[in-house]
């Protein structure tokens, strides 16, 4: 009985050890499965204006904007709501970003008001709503793309 005892303990010992000293890659990779605002890169974006791909400086300026925002709140999401924020009714305009994030693929869909930046993240059937500070994006670029 007393070996049993002293083997645990050792075993806990070492899972306890084991858990507040984890790799700085292993602490990145928990914490990523759980971000709610991701960082986008260049290569595996598509954004969508008006139906329209935005290509070259002001796809990089627009994910550069996003990458650095801020998130503000995130957003109780009740059944029946989501069409609320699928379709908004009077935003400023939309951007849908349809982005790839190792094996999944992501469809953001940002919606601009004067105060924030609702940010819609669709990944198959779940939906996340939160909104960021809101930056300023040149619509006369976006156009133009």
């Amino acid at each position: 009985m007393t070996w049993i005892s002293i083997i645990a303990l050792v075993l806990f010992c070492i899972v306890k050890v084991l858990m507040t000293c984890l790799p700085s890659g292993a602490v990145e990779w928990l914490l990523g499965k759980y971000k709610l605002h991701m960082k986008l890169s260049n290569d595996h974006t598509d954004i969508l204006y008006n139906g329209r791909k935005i290509e070259g400086d002001t796809k990089a300026d627009i994910l550069n904007h996003f990458n650095q925002a801020i998130v503000r709140e995130k957003y109780s999401l009740y059944p029946g709501s989501e069409d609320s924020y699928l379709h908004p009714a009077n935003a400023d305009y939309s951007l849908t970003i349809h982005t790839k994030a190792g094996k999944k693929e992501w469809k953001l869909l940002l919606s601009s008001y004067k105060d924030r930046i609702d940010v819609v993240k669709q990944y198959k059937n779940k939906i996340v709503v939160y909104s960021t500070y809101p930056f300023e994006l040149d619509l006369d670029k976006m156009n133009k793309a």
